[in-house]
């Protein structure tokens, strides 16, 4: 939506530390993403810097009024526009490395599958490693975690170091094709298996 991108584009300028990109994903890598959501039973379902909701639009499609979908943004902004447009999601503002107390407090034991649309590129080695601890600890033995990456960002020494986290934190780490319908063309980390800390 026209709409969306500026909104996106303003969030952006004001903080892009946070924010991380200029406009919204594109339904081609929405899917791409949201893959590890189960077609059966009711699974918990975590996503982390959902922005305006062009995954939660596809976890929604999957979930099919299944499970718990949390959507956790730090963007109080972000988050009063998601939680109007997808009511069945249960929409947090808070930061996303403290997901384990997050579901905690909901009576959530662990996630079956967390989602992030978090720009691991524009962090700092100390909050790449406290967000993907923070991931690891709330996923079920035998979770999955989907993350992005821009093919043009992919070389940057922040996105090489948290490609060589993924792989000491899960034992089993893929990368997707090249989502080229998305605007700047990405690529999917699909991540399974969290490993044990320490």
């Amino acid at each position: 939506m026209a709409n969306d991108s500026a909104v996106f584009f303003g969030q952006f300028v004001r903080s892009p530390g946070t924010t991380g990109a200029v406009a919204p994903s594109s339904r081609r890598l929405a899917r791409a993403i949201a893959c590890p959501v189960p077609e059966r039973g009711d699974p918990v379902i975590v996503e982390l810097g959902p922005g305006t909701g062009a995954f939660t639009a596809e976890i929604q499609r999957r979930l099919g009024g299944r499970g718990h979908h949390l959507a956790v943004e730090i963007n109080p902004r972000l988050a009063e526009l998601l939680a109007g447009r997808h009511p069945a999601a249960q929409v947090v503002v808070d930061d996303a490395a403290e997901l384990p107390r997050i579901l905690t407090e909901r009576g959530l034991d662990r996630a079956d599958a967390v989602i992030s649309g978090l720009p691991w590129a524009a962090f700092s080695p100390s909050v790449q490693d406290r967000l993907l601890a923070a991931i690891t600890a709330a996923l079920a033995p035998a979770g999955a975690f989907t993350t992005f990456a821009y093919v043009h960002a992919r070389t940057l020494p922040p996105a090489l170091r948290f490609r060589r986290l993924l792989g000491t934190a899960f034992e089993e780490v893929v990368q997707s094709r090249t989502v080229w319908g998305n605007v700047p063309p990405a690529f999917v980390y699909h991540a399974r298996r969290p490993r044990a800390a320490g």
